[in-house]
C-alpha cells in the first residue's frame, strides 16, 4: 500500500506542515516506500503524465501496489489523472482525497473525497459531481491554510453534497482525513 502525495503550486514547506499537522507517526520521508511525495519543484503540480512517470520510473512502482492519493489544489488536476492512469494500466486505486480542488470536475471508478477551505468552494463544486464524502472548513479559513494546517482547521464532514445533510459531524481536517485513511486501510488506529 503507498500513499501518494500530490502537492499544489505552493512552497514545499507547507507540504511538511501539512504531513506534520495529520499528526500520524509515519516515516516522513519521501524515500519511503508507504508513503511518496511527487516533488513539485521538480515537474508540474497539474501533469498527470508527470505523476504517472514519477510512480513507473522514478520510484519504480509495481501495478500490483494498490494506490491511495491526497492531493491538493492544482494537484488535484494531476492526481485524478494519475489515478486513471494507474488503474487503465490494471492497478488498483484505494480512493483519492481531493483537498481544494475547486472546479475539477472528479469522476472514477474509486472512492473521492473533497475537503474544501469554505461552504462556497464546498457547494459550487458539488455541482461539478458527487463524491464519497465531504469536509468543509467552518468557520471559512484561506487557501492555503487547509493544507498547511490540517489539525487547526475545523468544520463538517458530510456524507453528501448537501449541508442539510442530518449526519453532519463537526471535525477537523485532519481528523476527517486520518478517518477516510483508516477506513481504506492506510492507518491503524
Amino acid at each position: 500500500m503507498t500513499i501518494v502525495i500530490c502537492p499544489g503550486i505552493h512552497d514545499p514547506h507547507l507540504t511538511d506542515q501539512f504531513l506534520e499537522g495529520l499528526c500520524i507517526n509515519w516515516p516522513i520521508s519521501s524515500d519511503s516506500h508507504n508513503f511518496l511525495v511527487y516533488p513539485t519543484k521538480d515537474y508540474a503540480s497539474y501533469s498527470a503524465l508527470d505523476i504517472s512517470n514519477f510512480l513507473w520510473y522514478e520510484k519504480s512502482i509495481t501495478i500490483d501496489v494498490p494506490l491511495l492519493f491526497i492531493a491538493f489544489s492544482a494537484g488535484v488536476v494531476g492526481a485524478i489523472g494519475a489515478a486513471w492512469t494507474w488503474q487503465m494500466k490494471g492497478g488498483q486505486v484505494k480512493a483519492v482525497i481531493a483537498i481544494d480542488g475547486w472546479g475539477m470536475p472528479l469522476t472514477g471508478n474509486f472512492p473521492i473525497y473533497k475537503l474544501s477551505h469554505d461552504y462556497f468552494t464546498h457547494w459550487s463544486w458539488g455541482l461539478l459531481g458527487s463524491s464519497d464524502g465531504n469536509f468543509y472548513a467552518h468557520p471559512f479559513v484561506e487557501h492555503l491554510e487547509i493544507w498547511r494546517s490540517p489539525q487547526t482547521t475545523r468544520g463538517w464532514w458530510l456524507n453528501q453534497n448537501s449541508v442539510e445533510d442530518e449526519t453532519a459531524i463537526q471535525i477537523t481536517a485532519a481528523e476527517f482525513i486520518r478517518q477516510i485513511l483508516e477506513t481504506h486501510g492506510e492507518l491503524i488506529q
